[in-house]
């Protein structure tokens, strides 16, 4: 055979996969077929998926950071997101037990149990963002004050703060049944409707911010509009996949009857999983306001900018790691422990390339980055200083997220709560107070605390792994 017949070969092996990947194949059996594969089939989509989870934050950017008011403009979006995290962390945390619950059960060969667990994940999830939306929207004004937004920021930003909040269970029911589908080894699908949903909030966001013929220039409100409908279509694809009974999860409406044990069984898992990235994004609060009151709303802006450019490179590293709790939890459910360790290597070894890559990549190229966001010179001067500092944390963080994924994976999510709390809470913050205003450091400090407490999260994760206490979790 000669050598470029093999190169076409090779080619064409991994034109196939690729395209397995991106259409969705519930027939491979992640607890026998090759773990490379297994790690492709997964991570693709995963990646794709969260990568558009990004874009959403970072066309919201664009375009506000191009009004008249940018710096205000730019706050507000950057503190209602940080406030929004929470959300995030709720839906992540039942999103989790979700992914951990149903990939056990489907490495069991058992789909009935599966989709009945992640019925019941959805009711959890509906009770308590009801009770968040109401929260958020009628107290919007009072957040982005207690964020450390000045009176004038706050009063330009309440309508945008007012519907994030209030359509936040467009948010939850995203990642939830994305993670129920992930899961279940479909992770197409949940690739799928971050696509769908952030090609509306692509066309939306320009018109609903500038106005477009008979339609209104809403401003800073219009990108928040964009961004619930955009989200709000992305669940309804979900739904119909859901609910039309062709993949391996078929549902009927008796599935969402309260079931109080299964529910019990979930937020045993979720409790800690949701408290995880509580404690994680509280923290990102905290630091969001430390800056904002050291900074002013220049230092803020700035810091905002490059967490969002920040994201946009994480989220994908995210979404890879994310095929260690698939793979895990459905390899444990198989009674396959070693084949369970060597996803996580395999896993693991792909993100730290991949953050490699992107270190070098925002070294390079940040001042480009964040000069096409906002066109004021104090902002483009700290959002530089900050994402040129906390990149150098990327391989670390790469490493992390893996592990953290795989004890979430097996249904250990105890061991990464306590984690945050020490590295998050007894680390970065003091530390990030104590460069920033002790030391007189301002916003500085705090992104110099960023990069130290993920690389100490990331050792301590490592040591845990090691220990071995998330091959022997029953769920």
């Amino acid at each position: 055979m000669t050598e470029t017949t093999l190169e076409k070969n090779l080619f064409s092996r991994i034109f196939s996969i690729v395209k397995q990947a991106i259409k969705g194949d519930e027939s491979f059996d992640y607890t026998s077929g090759s773990i490379k594969k297994g790690v492709i089939l997964l991570a693709i989509p995963m990646v794709l998926e969260m990568l558009m989870e990004s874009v959403f934050a970072l066309v919201d950017l664009y375009f506000v950071g191009h009004l008249e008011q940018s710096s205000y403009a730019i706050q507000a979006v950057g503190l209602t997101e940080s406030v929004i995290t929470i959300v995030y962390s709720i839906a992540i945390g039942i999103s989790m037990a979700a992914t951990a619950v149903v990939a056990r059960r489907i490495g069991e060969k058992d789909p009935v149990a599966a989709t009945k667990a992640g019925m019941q994940a959805i009711i959890i999830a509906l009770v308590i963002n009801t009770i968040i939306s109401i929260f958020g929207f009628i107290y919007a004004k009072d957040i982005l004050l207690f964020m450390g937004a000045s009176v004038e920021a706050a009063e330009y930003g309440v309508n945008f703060t007012r519907i994030m909040m209030g359509g936040s269970l467009c948010i939850m029911l995203l990642f939830l049944i994305n993670g129920i589908f992930r899961g279940a080894g479909n992770a197409a699908i949940a690739m799928k409707s971050l696509w769908l949903a952030n090609i509306c909030n692509i066309i939306l966001c320009p018109i609903l911010i500038n106005g477009f013929g008979p339609i209104p220039a809403f401003g800073l409100m219009g990108a928040a509009m964009a961004t619930t409908i955009g989200r709000s279509i992305g669940v309804l694809y979900q739904l119909y996949h859901l609910f039309n009974g062709r993949g391996i999860l078929k549902i009927i409406p008796s599935y969402f009857i309260p079931d109080l044990e299964q529910i019990k069984a979930l937020v045993k898992i979720a409790a800690p999983g949701v408290l995880q990235f509580v404690i994680a994004s509280c923290s990102w609060i905290f630091l969001a306001q430390l800056v904002a009151t050291t900074g002013g709303d220049h230092g803020s802006a700035g810091y905002q900018t490059a967490l969002r450019i920040m994201m946009f490179f994480i989220l994908p590293a995210w979404g890879l790691s994310n095929a260690a709790a698939t793979l895990v939890g459905q390899n444990l459910g198989a009674k396959k422990v070693e084949r369970a360790e060597k996803s996580v290597f395999t896993t693991a070894k792909y993100n730290v390339i991949f953050m490699a890559i992107i270190t070098v990549i925002t070294l390079v190229f940040s001042r480009s980055l964040i000069s096409f966001f906002t066109n004021d010179l104090i902002i483009q001067k700290i959002a530089v200083e900050a994402l040129q500092t906390m990149c150098l944390g990327y391989v670390f963080y790469g490493i992390g997220m893996v592990l953290i994924n795989t004890f979430n994976g097996a249904g250990d999510t105890w061991t990464p709560t306590m984690i945050n709390f020490f590295g998050f809470w007894l680390f970065q913050i003091p530390l990030a107070y104590l460069l920033s205003k002790y030391y007189k450091m301002g916003p500085t400090g705090v992104f110099i605390a960023i990069p130290i407490a993920e690389t100490a999260i990331t050792l301590a994760s490592i040591i845990l792994y090691k220990r071995g206490k998330w091959k022997r979790i029953k769920v």
